[in-house]
Order: structure tokens, then sequence, then C-alpha cells
């Protein structure tokens, strides 16, 4: 195994291309905001959240999903989307994550008091006074860090409030909102035309659009007509796929909705996950595995995410990380849920190590795939020089530490 020490990890640059906002809050924030909002949680404490709510492991899909129910419950108010928003940029930043993707669904957040673009001016501002803070301070004006940057991933849903929908009623009521008629239906074509709007006439960074939800029951065909809309509009796609279901969700994200980068793709390689009898099932994956390579559709990774919502799972070591990697595919380690997972990228990053045998080449790769396939929110030629100055500094790292990718003479 190749020697990459924790230190090394903890001071490269790094993204998170695949973070939820409501799965990514501090617990004392959740305790406070609830405190304030007069809600109750199955527990007052830290500990007791832990233990109830925030699990290190959980028993599938729908239990891990649980925890969303009382985050997304307690982000009702601007007030509260901004700060968790600041909280987020900022504990990512504490970790040397220079490049930050939030997504998340405004719909969960619409009442008479919130509408999708007051949602998303919150959210940005909570993560504008974050970059503006660690931007202004004297190692980045002297190019000794790098800047910090963000972009905003609307999600659309597969379906709507499945599991959220009796506790954010109950908020409403507390509060004394009228739930508008499409809460908890709004069409993805509905969020796609707003966060098009917003972006054009006031100039937020809304950078991609998203397919979030349980694929199996609801096709990625129901929403192509949304899909269609951000392509015809320059907004980037990524879908999440093959997260609970197989090959044929992925195919389809990539060509009924046009997507640049896959979310999970666990199940890419997964033939008995494939419905249709008349495929041929290895030959199928095999020219999708080999399509996602050539085409460099970057694969969104979500190791401990994985792990705690699929049973079958039980080592992490059989991840289908593995088999991406023999592909030589695009792939970036991201958190998913820095709550509900209870991790962060510099933790993916070094279980990834320990079980893959990553070597510094391939670190550095799946490091700089996350900067050179983000969604960044400035012009090719801007992203460019971020990127150069990123690498330039992950090479200055690598000096210090004795960490080489390539040979040095």
């Amino acid at each position: 195994m190749a020697n990459i020490p924790d230190k090394f990890i903890d001071e490269i640059p790094k993204t998170d291309l695949h973070v939820h906002l409501d799965g990514s809050l501090r617990i004392n924030t959740l305790l406070e905001l609830s405190k304030e909002m007069g809600l109750e949680l199955p527990s007052e404490t830290t500990e007791g959240l832990k233990e109830t709510v925030f699990k290190e492991r959980y028993m599938d899909l729908n239990d891990y999903l649980e925890g969303f129910k009382y985050t997304c419950a307690v982000l009702q108010t601007r007030e509260a989307l901004e700060r968790a928003a600041t909280e987020l940029a900022e504990d990512n930043i504490a970790e040397g994550v220079y490049y930050l993707e939030v997504r998340f669904a405004p719909q969960l957040h619409v009442h008479n008091d919130l509408t999708i673009p007051e949602i998303l001016r919150a959210v940005c501002k909570g993560l504008e006074r974050a970059k503006i803070r660690f931007n202004r301070q004297k190692e980045v004006k002297e190019k000794k860090r790098p800047q910090f940057h963000y972009g905003i991933i609307v999600c659309a849903m597969r379906y709507f409030n499945e599991y959220f929908s009796p506790y954010y009623k109950k908020i409403l009521e507390v509060h004394h909102y009228s739930p508008l008629k499409k809460t908890y239906g709004l069409s993805s074509m509905e969020l796609c035309l707003a966060a098009v709007k917003v972006r054009d006439e006031e100039g937020l960074p809304i950078v991609g659009f998203d397919l979030a939800g349980r694929e199996d029951g609801y096709p990625a065909d129901d929403h192509i007509e949304a899909f269609h809309y951000a392509h015809k509009n320059f907004i980037k796609k990524t879908v999440h796929a093959g997260e609970a279901y197989g090959p044929e969700s992925i195919f389809q994200a990539i060509t009924d909705l046009y997507a640049d980068r896959i979310g999970h793709c666990y199940h890419l390689f997964s033939p008995h996950f494939i419905t249709n009898p008349n495929i041929n099932r290895q030959q199928y994956i095999q020219h999708l595995a080999e399509y996602i390579a050539d085409r460099r559709i970057t694969i969104e990774i979500c190791l401990t995410s994985n792990m705690q919502t699929n049973p079958y799972l039980r080592y992490l070591d059989d991840h289908t990380l593995r088999k991406m990697l023999d592909y030589r595919m695009s792939v970036t380690i991201c958190t998913d849920n820095r709550l509900i997972s209870n991790t962060t990228v510099s933790n993916e990053l070094k279980i990834a190590i320990s079980n893959f045998d990553l070597s510094p080449k391939m670190l550095r790769n799946i490091v700089m795939y996350g900067f050179k396939r983000s969604f960044f929110p400035g012009n090719y030629k801007e992203k460019r020089e971020y990127v150069h100055n990123i690498l330039n500094y992950y090479e200055e790292l690598e000096e210090k530490h004795g960490v080489f990718s390539t040979v040095k003479s």
C-alpha cells in the first residue's frame, strides 16, 4: 500500500460535488432550530440523536432517509436556510474543501412565505458570506492558499415527500403557514424554469440540475421535459442513478436526461438488476461502462453512504469503485450527507486509500477530477486558471510531504 499520510489528505485541496444541504446540518444547529420552532425531536441531546436517528449503520435506504424529515423540517425559513448554508461552507473550508457544489430540493421548503427564488437567494447568501470571509484572508489574497468557490445544484424529486410530508405538514401548522397546493408535487419543469430564471436575471450561481429520490417505480423519463429545458439553457446535469436500481437507470440518465455526471452509480456492474429480459446483460454492462469511461462522464462516489444504505454491501472493498478504477473511469469522492453519514471529504478519501490501495497518482487523478469536472460558475478561462492554481498548490504539498504522483528526477 502506498504511504500517503493522513496529514497530506487533511491539507490537500479538495472538492465535494455531491453533498445535500439538508443532510449536512451541524447537529447542534438542528437542536437549536428545533427548539426555536417548538418541534420535538427523538432526543434533545447530540448523543441521543446519534443513537436514534444519525447512526453509524442503517437497515436500508428508507432507514437512512428517516433523518431528513427532521433536518428538512427546521429549514423552513430564510434565516435557517442561510445559516445552514454558511455553516456547511465553513465546515468544508475548515477541512480544505476549496470547491463545493451544494444540492437540495427547493420544493421541500416552499410555502406561502417562501418561494423558490427566495429559497435560492437565502442559500446563496449563506454560501457567499462564507466565501467572502475566507477569500479576504491574508493567505488567500497573497495566493498562499487557493480561493473558495461554490455552485448550487437544484434537485427535482422522482417522487415527493413520501418520507417528509407528515412532519412537514406539522411545521406549517406550528407557524400558521398555508401550504401551497403544489408543495408536495411541484413539477420538475416548474423547478427548472425557476432555476434558469433566477440564474439569468439575478446572476446566482445555479450550476446544475439533478434528479433525486427513489428510482424503482419512478423512471427518469417522467422528467425528460425538464432536463431538455435545462440542456437547452446550458444548465449542466447530474442524476442520482444506480444507487438502488440497476444499469438501465444509469443508461436512461445519460441518454434521456443528458447527464454530465452520475450520482452514486453503485449498481453499474450489477447484471441481476437489469429487468428487460431481451437485454444481453453482460454485453449491455460492458458497453455502458465503456461509454461512461470514454465520454468521461464523472461518477460521484459516496462510499460511507453506500455502505449505510445497501444491506448487501458488507465490506467496503467490495464496492464497485474497484471496477470503476479498473475501467479508468473519471470518479470523484464525495460525502453525500455530512450529518446523516457522519463523514467528511477527508474521511472519505482516507477510507478510499485504505480499502482500494490508491497510489499517489490515482489519488491525484481522483482529486483533480473533482475540480476539472465541476460545474464551475465562472467562464471556461476562469475555471482553467483556477484548476491550474489548484494543481500547483497540490504539487507543493506533494513536495512538502514527500508524496509524489510522478517520478522525480
